[in-house]
């Protein structure tokens, strides 16, 4: 009797945590019910006359994009989504704007295009003082912060001091470039084309850190690499950036921001970054208090065990099952990224087989991925003979040296010479163990005459 009655303090935290457990899920539910498929934002802005006649006059916008998933990316059908898509098909819905994409291939390029006035505006551009001089930015409708990426093996990158006589790897033009290089000119500030250009250098040890979008540095595998602390003080407001002499522009977007309706908002922002966004950490008075009820509630279960064992094993049953959709829903969503970018990429492993490619890739070789998988290039037809035996030699070159690879080069193809811009780097397990290369190429040639 004794042992039941002091069964009921448990019983009643037991219970607590029950109710709490189910009003977390509800609120969960509803959140991610807020927007149902195909809403739209009903109503629309009141325009004065001038903003009137200037979008009589100019009834496309041209929007410089380079693809940054989650925000503004291609699906496996070459159209726009995204985040930042979404939030412009409701601008439309607002006020009549019709967005035109034209798709840049690095942050440089994009700053070009807008700079010579080829493009109206851009989605992903961070403010600085720099893009001030010929840019104006809306209001501010998200966000997030910069993180430091590093190698794994080596210790967490905290601050911009830490960095002092060492190399850090950005994009050209980066937000953070002229800053850094104004007060922190002990660093040694290297520029490449891409984001992925300067985790491969990390990768690899030319460079001791990059510095990402906290959203961006979770949407890769780590590999050989790590996020380290926020950047102190430097946050990445979302804005839509115009090209400077377009202020009517610029006020219509301003009007559909201040417009739009908070819970739109936030259901599109849940709707892209659920799951990837970072979680504030929580505060140590609700750790200390689950830590306390979990403790209850071992103590008592414990005069329970044997009688609760088959339920527990169900229970493990069905987490690892969980564990394994969740694993395939992974893959799933990185087999429709890749099949999203729109140059052939690759994956090969240590002997120099076909793992894994894209919808471009096949394209470009005039294959089927389930008539070269688990083949080497020197095995198969795809390719003249001379140039699949080259290019098969200089994987097995870089899976023992183990160094990225980037190059313009003319190669012979089954059609006739294409110019391309090539790269392949080598990528780690988590065990930090090499397993492969991953690679592709862009047709300079093609994409040349395209624009």
């Amino acid at each position: 009797m004794l042992f039941f009655r002091g069964l009921k303090p448990a019983a009643c935290w037991m219970f607590l945590i029950a109710v709490l457990g189910f009003a977390h899920g509800a609120a969960a539910a509803q959140l991610t019910t807020a927007e149902p498929k195909g809403a739209k934002v009903g109503a629309t802005i009141e325009l004065d006359a001038d903003e009137l006649t200037w979008l009589a006059e100019h009834p496309q916008v041209i929007v410089a994009s380079v693809q940054y998933p989650l925000y503004l990316f291609k699906d496996e059908h070459g159209r726009w989504s995204g985040l930042n898509n979404d939030l412009l098909n409701h601008i439309t819905a607002m006020t009549g704007l019709q967005f035109v994409h034209e798709e840049s291939f690095s942050t440089d390029q994009m700053l070009g295009r807008l700079e010579s006035g080829e493009a109206d505006m851009s989605t992903t551009l961070a403010m600085n003082d720099d893009r001030k001089t010929f840019l104006d930015f809306s209001h501010a409708f998200g966000g997030a912060g910069w993180v430091f990426v590093g190698r794994a093996d080596a210790p967490v990158v905290r601050s911009l001091d830490q960095l002092t006589e060492k190399v850090l790897v950005l994009p050209a033009r980066h937000a953070l470039e002229g800053t850094i290089r104004r007060d922190y000119p002990a660093i040694e500030l290297r520029s490449v084309k891409t984001y992925a250009e300067a985790r491969a250098l990390v990768e690899s040890g030319d460079a001791y850190a990059t510095i990402e979008n906290e959203i961006g540095a979770q949407l890769y595998p780590l590999g050989q690499l790590k996020v380290g602390r926020a950047v102190e003080g430097k946050w990445e407001a979302d804005h839509l950036a115009v090209r400077n002499g377009q202020p009517l522009l610029l006020s219509i977007l301003n009007k559909a921001l201040e417009a739009f309706p908070a819970a739109e908002l936030r259901a599109i922002r849940l709707k892209w970054l659920k799951g990837v966004a970072p979680v504030e950490p929580a505060s140590r008075w609700p750790q200390m208090s689950q830590w306390f009820c979990w403790g209850m509630f071992v103590i008592s279960l414990f005069g329970l065990l044997s009688l609760l064992w088959n339920r527990r094993l169900a229970a493990l049953i069905k987490q690892r099952a969980d564990a394994e959709k969740s694993l395939g829903d992974q893959l799933s969503f990185q087999h429709a990224l890749m099949d999203a970018m729109p140059d052939p990429m690759f994956v090969r492993d240590l002997e120099g087989r076909l793992i894994m490619c894209n919808k471009s890739y096949e394209e470009g070789l005039g294959t089927r991925f389930d008539q070269i998988q688990g083949r080497q290039l020197i095995e198969l037809d795809v390719l003249p003979k001379a140039t699949a035996a080259l290019l098969h030699a200089e994987f097995m070159a870089q899976l023992e040296n183990r160094k990225p690879r980037f190059s313009e080069r003319k190669l012979m193809f089954n059609n006739g010479v294409r110019d391309i811009y090539q790269w392949t780097v080598p990528f780690y397990g988590a065990d930090g163990q090499l397993r492969g290369l991953l690679g592709g190429w862009i047709d300079i040639g093609r994409r040349t005459t395209s624009m």
